[in-house]
Formats: structure tokens, C-alpha cells, sequence
């Protein structure tokens, strides 16, 4: 099993890996994506503001200069000069406080929108039916509400004021520079070009480059995962040679991608800085010429000098920005169809609101099939009394479970009814009736956290006498009393710190806890060992009275004191009656299970 959960993870990681992460832009995701931010606009809006008073602020320093060299410097007017660096300092501040403003806003408007967004999607896969997720991988699910979700989280944070600030820097930078000199301003033209060329097409193949490598590198730690995870499986098998060579293979696929990406980060890199020289030999060069015959002044060179390296950051930031979109497309489709999936299982528009059940359950002409399977239940009549103790036996997928999936209303019936106290259940609200059922599966899911606290898991509000009557009802409160911590014992994930049996016994407590009126144990007994499983017989005796009970159970010795045994066979009952009952009939299926069961034994 866990070898096979090892390959599983594996698959899932270079399936992802495979996943184009670039679609086709669409303005109706980014518009539902941006949806979010609506509760925090204000804050939004106060986020443009102060971007824009910042890009006011840093267009004024460059010209302030200006102004101290030509009016002050050059003439040798010393007098107001003080006033400029006054004027000038007060820019400097302007700026610093306008983006101090704008990127704490900006952070908190956009980790709203993020938290937000996982909550929602949280929400959604918790009301999804069980159907859905018999359809997908975990890891997947995991994926979208981690990884997809943390990718939009920058666009969220810094996209509108990126789009607002940048397009208006830029223009407002070669407004100045216009307004200054319309020839140095063509000067600084000659490299834009180019600068354009690296930044919308090298940058976009480095930004893409750099995302390949890691999603290698999280191949090399999905590898290093399931590695450690399966030691043992590893060291039973002596699969260590085989792992190194996987671990070498992955690691080579990101080292590659890391070397075809070094060149070009260098080249463009390289180019940009020499670009920057470049412009800033060409506006001294031309500058200096036009200096010598006063057609430009030492102010208006020195301010070229500042506006030059401002007017390129903008375009590689709105660079930045598109291809954060064109990445997050990917991440909002998958999100996006993930929340527009509806439930299958649905309360209908006003459900009966049922109060305490009595638990008489009634099976009419039900049928029933999976999705893209077989019909696995065939007009399945049953009548369960309340307080009625009912085992359910048959071959492997002659459709037990299925019966307690469809009771649970887990999935909904495809033909026929199924009623509880004589009301539809598809009538019922879902909430009044679940609170007033329990399940103990074969496999069951024992949380991080205490012992105490997997007990009142389905019943949060229950006081720690409760909690100790149902261990001692199941047997189990000698052994958590014996533990250092008693009940408040952690059990780490998935209960790593206690075996299959205690886990099941747990499982036992947790559904006693509830109280329910209708007691579903698929397969619940099997993890536990013959003595522990003597004296959960005898629990069970007296904790079933009063109460309706289905059981599944392999192991047919613990079902002889039920008060009905329902023999299911594709899909259909083909014998009912008490344990002596059916023995006694020599051509019955249940009594070849049971025969075929002493003979193994």
C-alpha cells in the first residue's frame, strides 16, 4: 500500500508537470478573479492614489535637479538653494511614504482576496458529494487550493497597481523628458527598441525558463519525498540502486533546464546594463554637443540623466505583469472550474426538517448504479424496524456497501426510494438527519490532534465524562489512562502512534459519542484482535439495544446475534433470516461463505 500511494504521488507531480501553465488570455476569469478585490476597494483605491502621488513625487526630483543647477549652480546663486534641497527632501519623503502606503495596502487588499478565495474554494469542495471525489486524486485537490491559489497571489497583491502606476510612469516620464528636450528625447528613443525586444521577447523566454525549473526542482523533492516516505518498502525490496538512478534521472532534468536558462539570464542581464550605458554615453555624447552650442542647458542634462533610467523600469514591470496574467490563466481555469461544479447530491427546496428519528428505514425497488458502471443495486427491497440489529453478508461486490452509501445518502438512488420513519429521504435536510447517524469504517481516519479530541469529533460540545463512559463502553480506557498524557495523548497524523486495532476502537468511541439512532459498522471489527473483538461484542450488546443497526461484516462469527441476516448477491437479497436459520439451509449462499470460512479457519 504504500509503495503503490509512493508511485501514485509520483504520477501525480509529473502529470502536473506536464500541464501547459500557459493559456489563452480570458477576460472572464480575470474578471471573476478581480471579484475579489471588490470588498477592499477602498483600499484599492487608495492604493492608486498613493501610487499615483508617488510617480508625482519621483517625476519632480529629476526636475527639482534641474532647476538647483540651472538657477542656482551654474549663475553661482547660492541663496534660494536651500529652499531646492528643501523641496527636494520633501519629494524624496513623499515618495518613500506613498509607496510605504501603497505596498502595506496593496499586501493586505490582496491577502485578503487570496484568503478569501481559499476559503470559498474550501467551502465548495466540502459540499461536494462523494461521487466527485471518487473521481479525482487528492493530491490534485490539494494542488489547486495550495500551489494554483499562491500563484494568483502577486497578481492580486501588486496587478492593478502595476498596470495603474507603470503605464502612468512611463508616460509621464517621457512627458517631462518632451517637455525638456524633444531631441535628447529622441536620443533616449534609439535604444527603446531593443529594450523592448528583451524585455517582451528574452525576458518572456527567461520568465518562462526559470518556471520550468521549478517545476523540476519540485520533481526532484516530490522524488526525495517518496523516497524517505517508502524506507522501509525501499530497503525490503533492495530498491536503493533503482532509487538512485530515478533520483539522478530527475535531477539531471533539473540541472538541464537550469543550464539552458544560465545563458540566456546572462545575456539578458548583460544587455540590459549595457543598453543603460549605452543610453547614458548617448544622452553625455549628445547632451555634451548640444551643451557647447547652448541649445540645451547643464540642468536639462543632468535631469535627462535621471529621467533615462526611469523610463525603461516601467515597460519590464508591465512585462512582469503580462506574463503573470498569462500564467495565471492556467491557475484560475483549473480554480474556476473546479468551484463551478455542483454537487450531486442536493437538498431539494424545502426540506422536511425531520426532528429525532426513530430509525425505521425502508428500502423500496431501490436501483442504483455508479457513474460509468453497471447497475449495482436491482430493485432492493429491505424493511429495517427501528432498534433492529440488521448484517449484511454476500461475495465481494455484491453491493453492501453501496446499500450503506445510498442509506447515508452519500450518492443519490437512480430509481425506487428510500425511506426513513416513512419520509423520502431525499426529502430530509441532510444536516438534521447526518447528526443523527454514525459510521465506523474498516479503514478509519484517526486526526492529528488528541485522543480526546478524535473522540468528540462528531460531537465537538461533549465533556470529558462523556468522553471517558464511551471509552470504558468500548474498552479502551485502561489503555489511554496508561499513556503518559492519558487523553490528551497526540496521536499524530493519521494516528501514526497507535496500531490499526486502537485506531479502530477510537473510531468506535467517536461514533458511540454521537448517540446516533441508526449505527452504520462497515467492516469494523476486522483490524481488531480476538481479544479486544470478545469484549467489543459485548459492548456492542448492550450499547445496540434501543438502537438500528446495519452491519457488514467478512468474518461471519461476529454476526451470529443479529437479529436479521440480509444475504445480498448481485445486487439483489436472495436470503434473509437468523444465523441457525440459514445455516440450516444446505444450498444457501451464506451458509458456503460460512463453511468456506471454518475451513480456512
Amino acid at each position: 500500500m504504500e509503495a503503490v500511494k509512493i508511485n501514485t504521488y509520483r504520477r501525480l507531480v509529473l502529470q502536473e508537470d506536464q500541464e501547459d501553465e500557459r493559456r489563452p488570455f480570458n477576460r472572464k476569469y480575470l474578471s471573476r478573479l478581480a471579484g475579489y478585490l471588490r470588498p477592499y476597494r477602498k483600499a484599492v483605491v487608495v492604493v492608486c492614489l498613493s501610487s499615483i502621488a508617488g510617480i508625482l513625487f519621483s517625476l519632480l526630483g529629476p526636475y527639482l535637479i534641474k532647476i538647483g543647477i540651472d538657477e542656482y549652480i551654474v549663475p553661482r546663486q547660492m541663496a534660494g538653494f536651500s529652499r531646492v534641497i528643501l523641496f527636494l527632501a520633501l519629494t524624496i519623503a513623499g515618495q518613500y511614504l506613498a509607496l510605504l502606503l501603497q505596498g502595506a495596502l496593496a499586501a493586505k487588499a490582496g491577502q485578503n482576496a487570496i484568503f478569501d478565495l481559499r476559503q470559498e474554494l474550501f467551502i465548495h469542495l466540502q459540499s461536494l458529494s462523494l461521487g466527485f471525489f471518487d473521481k479525482q486524486k487528492a493530491g490534485r485537490l490539494i494542488t489547486r487550493l495550495t500551489n494554483d491559489i499562491d500563484s494568483l497571489q502577486q497578481l492580486l497583491s501588486s496587478g492593478v497597481t502595476t498596470l495603474v502606476t507603470d503605464t502612468l510612469s512611463f508616460f509621464g516620464v517621457f512627458a517631462f523628458m518632451l517637455w525638456m528636450d524633444w531631441r535628447l528625447t529622441l536620443v533616449t528613443l534609439i535604444t527603446l527598441p531593443i529594450i523592448i525586444w528583451l524585455v517582451f521577447y528574452v525576458r518572456r523566454r527567461l520568465l518562462m525558463g526559470w518556471r520550468r525549473i521549478r517545476k523540476k526542482l519540485s520533481n526532484v523533492n516530490a522524488t526525495l519525498n517518496e523516497s524517505l516516505s517508502g524506507i522501509r518498502v525501499t530497503k525490503a525490496f533492495n530498491r536503493e540502486e533503482e532509487n538512485y538512478r530515478l533520483f539522478t534521472e530527475i535531477n539531471n532534468e533539473h540541472f538541464q533546464a537550469a543550464m539552458k536558462v544560465a545563458p540566456l539570464s546572462a545575456f539578458f542581464w548583460s544587455s540590459v546594463n549595457f543598453l543603460n550605458y549605452l543610453g547614458t554615453v548617448l544622452i553625455l555624447a549628445i547632451g555634451g554637443l548640444l551643451l557647447r552650442y547652448d541649445w540645451v542647458t547643464l540642468g536639462v542634462l543632468a535631469a535627462f540623466m535621471n529621467y533615462v533610467n526611469r523610463l525603461f523600469q516601467p515597460i519590464m514591470n508591465l512585462s512582469t505583469l503580462f506574463n503573470m496574467i498569462a500564467t495565471a490563466m492556467a491557475s484560475c481555469e483549473r480554480i474556476f472550474e473546479l468551484m463551478d461544479i455542483t454537487p450531486q447530491v442536493q437538498e431539494v427546496a424545502n426540506p422536511v426538517a425531520i426532528g429525532e428519528i426513530k430509525g425505521e428505514v425502508e428500502f423500496k425497488h431501490v436501483s442504483f448504479k455508479y457513474a460509468g458502471s453497471d447497475e449495482v443495486l436491482h430493485a432492493f427491497n429491505l424493511h429495517v424496524r427501528s432498534g433492529e440489529t440488521v448484517a449484511l453478508v454476500g461475495p465481494t461486490g455484491a453491493g453492501k456497501t453501496t446499500v450503506i452509501n445510498v442509506l447515508c445518502r452519500f450518492y443519490d438512488i437512480t430509481g425506487g426510494k428510500v425511506l426513513i420513519d416513512g419520509v423520502d429521504l431525499r426529502k430530509i435536510a441532510l444536516k438534521d438527519y447526518r447528526k443523527q447517524i454514525a459510521i465506523v469504517l474498516q479503514d478509519n481516519f484517526v486526526f492529528s490532534g488528541s485522543i480526546e479530541e478524535n473522540i468528540k469529533y462528531g460531537k465537538a460540545d461533549a465533556t470529558k465524562d462523556e468522553v471517558i463512559a464511551v471509552a470504558k463502553a468500548i474498552g479502551i480506557h485502561d489503555f489511554i489512562t496508561s499513556l503518559p498524557a492519558g487523553y490528551a495523548t497526540q496521536v499524530h497524523e493519521r494516528g501514526s502512534r497507535l496500531s490499526v486495532g486502537q485506531r479502530q476502537l477510537i473510531a468506535f468511541a467517536r461514533a458511540l459519542l454521537r448517540d446516533p439512532k441508526i449505527l452504520i459498522l462497515d467492516e469494523a471489527t476486522s483490524s481488531i484482535d480476538t481479544q479486544t473483538e470478545l469484549a467489543v461484542q459485548i459492548a456492542l450488546k448492550r450499547i445496540l439495544a434501543g438502537r438500528t443497526a446495519f452491519i457488514i461484516a467478512h468474518r461471519l462469527s461476529t454476526i451470529k446475534r443479529a437479529d436479521r441476516i440480509i444475504v445480498i448477491d448481485g445486487g439483489c437479497i436472495i436470503e434473509e433470516g437468523k444465523h441457525d436459520e440459514l445455516l440450516a439451509n444446505r444450498d444457501g449462499l451464506y451458509r458456503r461463505l460460512y463453511e468456506s470460512q471454518f475451513r480456512e479457519a
